[in-house]
């Protein structure tokens, strides 16, 4: 009886178990393939994001792939390029050039292992600047519109890269596409340089899956737009994202490049040698031209030096040097008086060449230029005379009239180069030296190179500018405008009239005027006030 007792028993607690089961996997199958599939709807693709477009997206927080979804380019060559060029030198650049046939035939991952090594082997992190003040230019030039008008719709912005390290990155998309997160490799350091080599990618997706599920327990709204070459994908789908958005490559070549007045941050100050993205066939050409450059650049320095204006003007325009001048009516009669003394010319700032063009303008080199910082190697090979200004305002003053009372003076009151089409505050000093002020508005296009530099040798800055193909400078003297130097009790005059030769050569030039200071330029550029060492 006891055992009849048992078996009843143990065949309820089987039938038991057995009804467990099937409810168990059929919960299993209604999670697997019911809920889940309503809670992360199957991927959708749009030909382009003009679907986005049309929705509500401020409540959303949008996650995109940099090199997959928002730039129109695919190839990533020109911008560890730059930071091979700008950080590394010509060496390093050329080495980069030259294995591009071998990167091109390996995989992708292995290709940009490559890449980030010879770009960042050896290279100090502390000074490593090229991701704030050399890239943004670059990434800006390649962002598509389409895709800019879809993340700009978003609540929240996270910007993720399989490939670019996070240093690469970071500046540009929090300081001008104003992305709150940015999710990059990152790059192995020891000794405080970096060696060339990012950290495991396991670790990098880790880390965004972690990202995307807090995101997705804050918002519960989590939309993905990423490329079908990439990663991204994959995580995404496996975060209950409840859209996903494809770009394919047909789409990006329909993209328009997004237009500077649309840049969410102006770029006003960025730094680098080189003023062309330097794609494959543009480093070639770059590399070709190197050569030639510094030859050109050599002899027409030594021509500037050597040889008296009224020669080496044709010399230099043979060279391929192009000089423009324009003189308003006011200004021309001035300039051509007989009687006429000191002029002091105010002018904006593109290149430490600004006063020697003014000179060849005027067909004279009995002109005196004044600066704050200008180095030993620059002041000494000028051919018109440099005083080097104490930052005393009083003693400064005096030494500006005198300059003044023996010729023309040339004076820069922006007080650094500005290369975009700004002008930075402008010093009022200036106005207190002279009855008489002629405005001098000058421009200079850059081809190849840039003769400028924040955190560069600025004693190479005119070989710069000399080793483009064409050296092009344009020099416009305005009206004059009346001085304060016996009339502004109040001191406040002086301002004003500042402010009035700057609207005026800005209005000239067609470029907006800003309160922006050297200061301001050389903490975004450089780190620094902009105390240039004496080299």
């Amino acid at each position: 009886h006891r055992e009849r007792k048992e078996k009843s028993f143990l065949q309820k607690h089987t039938k038991m178990s057995v009804k467990i089961s099937i409810f168990q996997s059929l919960m299993f199958l209604f999670n697997r393939f019911i809920l889940r599939r309503y809670r992360n709807p199957k991927p959708k693709y749009q030909k382009g994001p003009s679907f986005l477009l049309l929705s509500d997206l401020s409540r959303h927080t949008l996650i995109f792939n940099l090199e997959g979804a928002l730039l129109k380019s695919d190839s990533l060559f020109p911008y560890f390029m730059l930071v091979a060029f700008e950080a590394g030198g010509v060496m390093r650049s050329f080495i980069l050039f030259i294995l591009y046939p071998l990167i091109s035939l390996m995989s992708h991952e292995m290709g940009v292992k490559l890449m980030v090594f010879v770009s960042f082997f050896g290279i100090k992190k502390d000074g490593l600047r090229a991701g704030r003040a050399v890239l943004p230019k670059y990434f800006l030039e390649d962002v598509g519109l389409e895709m800019f008008k879809v993340l700009r719709k978003g609540g929240k912005r996270i910007g993720v890269s399989d490939d670019l390290p996070q240093v690469m990155i970071e500046g540009f998309l929090k300081d001008y596409l104003e992305t709150e997160v940015v999710v990059g490799r990152e790059m192995r350091v020891v000794g405080g340089y970096y060696i060339g080599i990012m950290e495991d990618k396991t670790k990098h997706d880790l880390e965004f899956d972690e990202l995307v599920r807090k995101e997705r327990l804050n918002t519960g709204h989590v939309i993905g737009i990423t490329s079908f070459n990439t990663s991204l994908h994959r995580y995404l789908a496996s975060q209950f994202c409840q859209e996903i958005y494809f770009v394919k490559k047909s789409d990006k070549r329909n993209w328009q490049t997004l237009p500077r007045n649309q840049y969410p941050k102006p770029l006003i100050f960025h730094d680098g040698r080189l003023a062309i993205k330097p794609t494959l066939m543009n480093a070639l050409v770059l590399f070709m031209w190197g050569p030639f450059a510094v030859a050109a650049a050599a002899a027409r320095l030594f021509v500037s030096l050597c040889i008296p204006y009224s020669l080496s003007i044709p010399i230099l325009g043979f060279s391929g040097c192009r000089l423009t001048v324009q003189i308003d009516d006011i200004s021309s009669q001035k300039l051509n008086s007989s009687q006429r003394k000191g002029c002091l010319f105010a002018c904006n700032h593109r290149t430490l060449l600004d006063p020697l063009y003014i000179g060849f303008a005027l067909k004279t080199q009995n002109i005196t230029t004044v600066t704050y910082s200008l180095s030993r190697v620059s002041e000494l090979l000028a051919p018109i005379k440099t005083v080097r200004l104490t930052r005393d305002r009083v003693s400064d003053g005096k030494a500006m009239k005198k300059l003044l009372s023996e010729g023309d003076l040339v004076v820069c009151p922006e007080g650094t180069t500005c290369r975009e089409p700004h002008l930075l505050r402008f010093s009022p000093l200036f106005t207190e030296i002279s009855d008489l002020i002629i405005p001098v508005a000058v421009t200079s296009p850059a081809t190849f190179f840039y003769g400028t530099t924040a955190s560069g040798l600025k004693a190479f800055d005119p070989l710069f500018f000399l080793m483009d193909p064409y050296p092009t400078y344009t020099v416009q003297f305005l009206d004059p405008v009346s001085g304060v130097s016996c009339q502004d009790p109040d001191g406040k005059l002086k301002f004003e009239v500042a402010n009035h030769v700057q609207s005026v050569i800005g209005k000239a030039l067609d470029f907006e005027c800003t309160n922006l200071t050297r200061k301001d330029k050389y903490l975004i550029l450089a780190g620094n006030n902009g105390v240039v060492k004496k080299n």
